[in-house]
């Protein structure tokens, strides 16, 4: 069972109402609902608050959070977007009816929650000023206290704010490339770990700066997306390349067009082709695929290939 949360607060009754917001939790979860080729993936709940009549108060915030982490699924996560606050005392995600800040629902709260719940993986988005102080330790901002198997991942450090422009929440927006398929390693899946890596290299030195906590053994897939080979091609990579730097050596014979060319050449050459696209392979003192082929070059793994190459050789792909 995978849970997710999403909640997405514009309207504030006391303090500076928000614009992206709501769409941002309406755009994430229709993600994360679905995989790329449309089977299911979380059971989504959304909350938004667009307006007095929908808004959202820290108790049924609190409420909401509390029932996603209190059982033992394989995934429960949190996505929140709307404002934060943070004092001495720690940082707060802020409920519509919130007045001063310090009044909305404590991190330290969430994270309690979070560190105690049953689920396997516990993760948490927040795209929420201040957002980058969950999970720190009320007397020492720089250890955080992270229970094995959650992971947070919040818009920006503990001193700095989460920024919107026209089209919503400029983390949100980078977090919505990665689901969609910004940030999928070569099997399709989009991991946590990845997502971070996408947003933190989109992300100029003197923007916001992510926050990325995690306790865990393994990353676990948020989402699968079309990956460019399929599985059963990329396993054929350690049977062309049985060994570390194996150098596989074409001929006119594996080129289509020429005279010579041999059906079962081709084949395979059309898979290497593929390999090469996706940077799994290079031709060694040729330009393109094409010339190694017609000059009766070789061809390498790349770093990358290497890696691939083990797992299939270990059967882990």
């Amino acid at each position: 069972m995978r849970k997710a949360l999403v909640v997405g607060i514009n309207y504030y009754a006391a303090i500076g109402s928000l614009r992206g917001c709501v769409q941002d939790a309406q755009s994430v979860s229709a993600l994360l609902s679905r995989n790329a080729d449309a089977s299911p993936n979380f059971g989504t709940r959304t909350l938004v608050a667009n307006d007095a009549s929908s808004a959202i108060s820290r108790q049924r915030l609190k409420e909401a959070i509390r029932e996603l982490f209190q059982n033992d699924s394989e995934i429960a996560l949190l996505f929140f977007a709307g404002h934060g606050f943070i004092e001495a005392t720690g940082g707060y995600l802020c409920g519509s009816d919130s007045v001063s800040g310090d009044d909305g629902l404590a991190l330290s709260e969430l994270m309690t929650l979070a560190n105690r719940s049953p689920a396997k993986n516990r993760i948490i988005l927040l795209d929420s000023c201040y957002s980058g102080i969950a999970g720190a330790t009320p007397l020492n901002q720089n250890v955080a206290e992270v229970a094995e198997g959650v992971s947070i991942l919040s818009a920006s450090g503990p001193n700095e704010g989460a920024m919107e422009d026209s089209s919503g929440g400029v983390f949100t927006n980078l977090l919505l490339d990665a689901l969609g398929g910004a940030a999928a390693n070569l099997l399709g899946d989009v991991t946590p770990g990845s997502v971070y890596a996408h947003i933190d290299q989109s992300l100029g030195t003197w923007s916001q700066r992510p926050v990325f906590k995690t306790n865990v053994k393994s990353f676990v897939s948020l989402r699968r997306c079309e990956p460019p080979l399929q599985q059963s091609e990329l396993r054929l990579i350690s049977t062309f390349f049985p060994a570390e730097s194996y150098e596989y050596r074409l001929d006119p014979s594996f080129e289509p067009t020429d005279a010579s060319a041999d059906a079962e050449n081709c084949a395979a050459f059309a898979l290497l082709q593929k390999y090469n696209r996706v940077n799994l392979l290079v031709p060694i003192g040729a330009p393109h695929m094409w010339h190694a082929a017609m000059e009766s070059k070789a061809v390498r793994l790349t770093a990358l290939g290497e890696h691939y190459r083990r797992l299939s050789a270990a059967g882990l792909i």
